[in-house]
């Protein structure tokens, strides 16, 4: 039967966020934004990790007449934090009995503070080269020289060298007047006790030693001056990482070193019997309580630091006082003199603390070196037994030679920038140099120091402006250009989802259309513009780019300025209630945003947030919810005992026993929470939510008790093994794995959940899931 026509359906108005142009213009956007965070993450590098090094000094040797020791003796234990090394142990008695009885009667001894990164290669180059290591080192892995660097060993007349392949090759392998070796990068396995390392070393060494009785030339090498013995101990860090610090491996590797440092001492001095050999012995870097190292928390930066024999001066008594603080801080910002733990029983004895790259100057100095041209250190004085005369020749050398460093930037940055910025501190420092050097010949030696210190000071200083010199710019144009995506962002988001007046986005579309290629000819000329100033600045190519895309993020913003006058004028006549809800979410959000960053310098801010969530939390579910107040009182104890976590340190002791017990702690709530599923009262229905489930259900739950019950017991068997030295036996490696790996596989094996409906139950079978992954790893 013919009827009559149907009326077609009228075409619906498309959004425009499901138009053609929205979605073109978003894939544009990803691309814009995938390219924008890689050319901005590359100015770290030129921010943060541009390298320090410059070349074309001359070196600076100080005119004393006779160097205070002949040779060198340098003992670096990798790995050592200075409480490990100072304090005694369990019964007592003190780890390293030699070198504290040197600190006692024949040297002196203080807290060599490092700066982050906390890694061997940085640590050594600190060390050996007196600056803190080449930044942009971190591409090449910490392992190679990006850009070769001076060093004691460089200017050494002859240089030994034994031990790891990861740092005496950095310093000696282009070094042609050295000896040195390696041991190979099998013998570095963490699966035993790696203290056997330091023990090479010393052994190749003492066969070096008795190879020059039959050998005339490398006799007449040793028995030169300017001599250096670099003695690299790797046993504590590769202990601290596979055995943490708190281990008895570890603590017994510190016996190890001293035991070296000992044999080392008796060893030189029956062979050269001079008393003119110098010792410096000290760590690269500490070892957290996680047996990690890196960053700049004080047991990665705090290392040991004895220094004896020729050169140094004798241990000096002090009555125990405690010492102002004098506002200097050392480069991981700790006080100058911190009060000397009890436990080490040192407070009568002098304590002189350095940076670490004061230590290459100090070593320097000892055998009539020039220090390392690119060093940063600041000679210290306390360990230096000279005269007043050769004191402050040893102070001005090491002050002309950070002058040098930073009046050859100075030459260097003055030389491409079409508007130079001195600095103006030290604009007359050669008359400041006069005036010392006369009062060197008038011995008024005390105001000569002062000078030459203060100099020096203000060197360090010129040399950090001109290191972060082009800081400004750089920060200045990528903080715009961050900005300028994140308006972006807003301006397409405001164009495509949401609902704008129509005559609202028609009237910017004609402004576009007129004045686009206007905006974007001028944005144009001004990269253009840009581009000359940066290239007879000399900057790099990356400084380019960093403008360009700034200056392109910009250009689309004024190219949207109308729009963004009307949205303006469209949220002006909102009313206000909108308006105040509109900056009440963006106050929260900000806060929000601002509490996140906090946190990672305050762990105890969350612990005021939990306090006051379990306050509000327990109260809303009290009165608007209107549950049995048992919930409520729950909710509250549990957000406050939440709150306990975050006011305990970030790193504790390996504790195996705690590990066990917490094994044992969540079998025993998850069983409870098991029989309150069960349990047929209406509080813990309300609670749980609980519904009987399959057989499959219950057979898979008191699986996964079994299996935290054997990741508890994999992790008594496996320490214990490793506190008796015993390798773990494979079949207790295979059972580690397969707990650690079986999380995936119970959540697979776990039935469908509806998450509109959550279980007390389900939340546990899931915790279960990976709680054997935690308990082993």
């Amino acid at each position: 039967m013919a009827g009559r026509p149907r009326p077609q359906p009228q075409p619906q108005p498309q959004p425009h966020s499901s138009s053609a142009s929205t979605r073109r213009r978003e894939r544009w956007l990803v691309v814009l934004g995938v390219a924008l965070h890689a050319v901005y993450m590359l100015s770290i590098f030129d921010i943060y990790f541009k390298s320090p090094i410059v070349h074309g000094m001359a070196p600076e040797p100080p005119r004393f007449s006779a160097p205070p020791a002949k040779r060198l003796v340098l003992l670096v234990a990798d790995g050592l934090r200075a409480d490990k090394f100072f304090e005694p142990d369990e019964r007592g008695r003190y780890r390293a009995p030699f070198l504290r009885g040197v600190i006692e009667s024949k040297g002196r001894w203080g807290v060599s503070h490092a700066r982050p990164p906390t890694e061997s290669r940085p640590g050594h180059v600190a060390i050996i080269a007196g600056f803190y290591e080449d930044p942009s080192a971190v591409t090449k892995g910490w392992k190679a020289n990006p850009v070769e660097f001076d060093s004691v060993f460089n200017r050494s007349r002859h240089t030994i060298s034994f031990g790891s392949p990861d740092i005496v090759p950095i310093f000696c392998s282009s070094l042609p007047h050295s000896t040195w070796g390696t041991y190979p990068h099998e013998y570095e396995d963490f699966a035993t006790d790696a203290s056997f390392l330091d023990h090479w070393s010393f052994d190749q060494f003492q066969g070096l030693l008795n190879r020059s009785f039959e050998d005339p030339k490398l006799r007449q090498l040793l028995l030169q001056d300017k001599l250096v013995i670099f003695l690299h101990l790797l046993g504590c860090d590769t202990n601290g990482h596979a055995h943490r610090p708190y281990s008895n491996i570890y603590l017994n590797n510190v016996k190890v070193v001293d035991q070296i440092a000992e044999s080392m001492y008796n060893l030189m001095e029956s062979y050269f019997n001079d008393n003119q050999t110098a010792y410096v012995f000290t760590a690269d870097h500490g070892m957290s309580d996680k047996g990690s190292h890196g960053d700049g928390h004080p047991s990665n930066t705090d290392t040991p630091l004895v220094a004896w024999g020729a050169g140094i001066r004798s241990p000096k008594f002090l009555a125990y006082t405690d010492k102002p603080d004098d506002g200097f801080r050392f480069v991981d910002d700790h006080k100058h003199d911190m009060p000397t733990p009890q436990n080490w029983a040192l407070e009568g004895f002098e304590r002189v603390d350095v940076n670490q790259a004061d230590i290459a100057p100090l070593m320097a100095t000892l055998v009539g070196l020039p220090c390392p041209l690119n060093s940063v250190g600041s000679l210290p004085t306390h360990y230096l037994k000279l005269s007043k005369a050769d004191e402050v020749e040893a102070v001005l050398a090491n002050t002309k030679q950070i002058l040098n460093q930073f009046l050859r930037k100075s030459q260097m940055k003055q030389s491409s920038s079409l508007y130079f910025k001195p600095f103006k501190p030290l604009a007359n420092y050669s008359s400041v140099l006069d005036q010392i050097e006369d009062l060197m010949s008038a011995r008024d030696y005390e105001t000569a120091m002062k000078h030459s210190e203060e100099l020096r000071r203000m060197a360090l200083a010129g040399l950090h402006y001109f290191q972060t010199y082009d800081w400004f710019m750089l920060m200045t144009t990528i903080t715009l250009g961050y900005i300028g995506w994140m308006v972006n962002l807003i301006i397409h988001v405001l164009q495509s989802y949401t609902s704008f007046p129509a005559n609202l986005v028609k009237r910017t579309q004609v402004y576009a259309k007129n004045t686009s290629m206007k905006v974007y000819i001028i944005g144009c000329l001004v990269m253009g513009f840009s581009s000359i100033i940066l290239l007879l600045e000399k900057c790099p190519l990356l400084y380019h780019a960093y403008v360009f895309m700034t200056i392109f993020l910009w250009t689309r913003i004024v190219h949207n300025f109308e729009f963004m006058k009307a949205v303006w004028r469209y949220l002006s006549n909102m009313p206000f209630k909108s308006i105040m809800n509109l900056l009440n979410i963006s106050v929260i959000a900000l806060f929000i945003l601002e509490f996140l960053v906090m946190s990672f310098f305050d762990r105890k801010l969350y612990t005021w947030c939990f306090l006051i969530l379990g306050i509000l939390a327990s109260t809303c579910v009290a009165i608007f919810i209107q549950a049995s107040s048992a919930l409520a009182i729950y909710i509250w104890f549990a957000c406050w005992f939440l709150s306990l976590f975050t006011l305990m340190p970030a790193e504790i002791p390996e504790n195996n026993n705690l590990v066990i017990f917490s094994g044992a702690l969540v079998i025993l709530i998850a069983t409870a929470s098991r029989w309150m599923a069960t349990n047929n009262t209406s509080f813990w229905l309300y609670l749980t939510r609980a519904n009987k489930r399959d057989p499959q259900f219950s057979k898979l739950f008191f699986v996964q008790v079994v299996f935290v019950a054997i990741s508890s017991i994999m992790v008594w068997l496996s320490t214990s093994h490793r506190s008796q030295n015993k390798e773990l036996h494979p079949l207790h490696q295979l059972i580690n794995w397969l707990m650690a790996g079986k999380s995936w596989m119970m959540i697979l094996a776990m039935p469908a959940v509806n998450f509109s409906n959550v279980s007390l139950v389900d939340w546990c079978m899931f915790f279960f899931s990976f709680i054997g992954s935690y308990l082993i790893c």
